[in-house]
């Protein structure tokens, strides 16, 4: 129905930067907000940041001023920039969507995960 491909994730040093990307793609009529989680090990999954499709943002405390989220409506995309990574930043990062698509109401959809890892 509707899938979400993420791409960029890797191993950077700390200081280091990495772009994540993730495509939505199925039967979308529209995309509310999209945004970006991760899960440390043992952890349960937490925000990272999030954009609404009109642009607003909101970002986790631990990653202001280094992440910078954005998305282009039109091709259903978001993209999480990284910049001045730490160890601590290490994780598997999902996407996620809230999607408009066959159902009745929106419906939230995930991405498989990409691993970031940042060496010390």
């Amino acid at each position: 129905q509707v899938q979400l491909v993420e791409s960029g994730g890797g191993l950077v040093q700390a200081g280091g930067s990495l772009r994540l990307s993730c495509a939505a793609s199925g039967i979308i009529f529209s995309t509310n907000a999209m945004g970006w989680y991760r899960q440390h090990p043992g952890k349960q999954r937490e925000l990272v940041a999030v954009i609404t499709s009109g642009g607003s943002t909101n970002y986790a405390d631990s990653v202001k001023g280094r992440f910078t989220i954005s998305r282009d409506n039109a091709k259903n995309t978001v993209n999480l920039q990284m910049t001045n990574l730490k160890p601590e930043d290490t994780a598997v990062y999902y996407c996620n969507a809230n999607i408009h698509t066959l159902m009745p109401v929106p419906v939230d959809f995930w991405g498989q995960g990409t691993q970031v890892t940042v060496s010390s």
